[in-house]
């Protein structure tokens, strides 16, 4: 492996960001992590693929938020709620899903990043 933590994703978004139509994975808050992440499938157990993380921006206006949509792929239209606290996009490059995917042990209290 090229990487040393993995970001959790629930499956209908990694299932997107494996298919090239989600660049943007929208969190809560900034992250300085940059590089090669591995990506794993919420309660699967399994790093599922692997990403490198560009930039995290944010946090983004409605607006952007609004504009951006095709990059992140939530739709504004009955989740303006969610906008104003998933307003930070962490950009994905470079992604792959692995053939085989690799099993971890998931630490207690683990809901945004897995050190493996």
């Amino acid at each position: 492996m090229d990487f040393d933590r993995a970001l959790i994703v629930r499956k209908e978004w990694l299932d997107m960001i494996f298919a090239g139509a989600k660049p943007w994975e929208l969190r809560s808050r900034h992250t300085a992590v940059r590089g090669r992440i591995g990506l794993i499938e919420a309660g699967s157990g399994h790093v599922m693929g692997a990403a490198t993380l560009t930039d995290s921006i944010g946090p983004l206006t409605i607006e952007q938020w609004r504009h951006n949509e095709q990059k992140h792929r939530v739709p504004y239209r009955g989740n303006e709620h969610l906008a104003e606290k998933w307003n930070h996009a962490w950009v994905l490059d470079g992604v792959e899903q692995f053939t085989s995917p690799i099993p971890y042990r998931h630490p207690q209290g683990a809901v945004i990043w897995v050190r493996l």
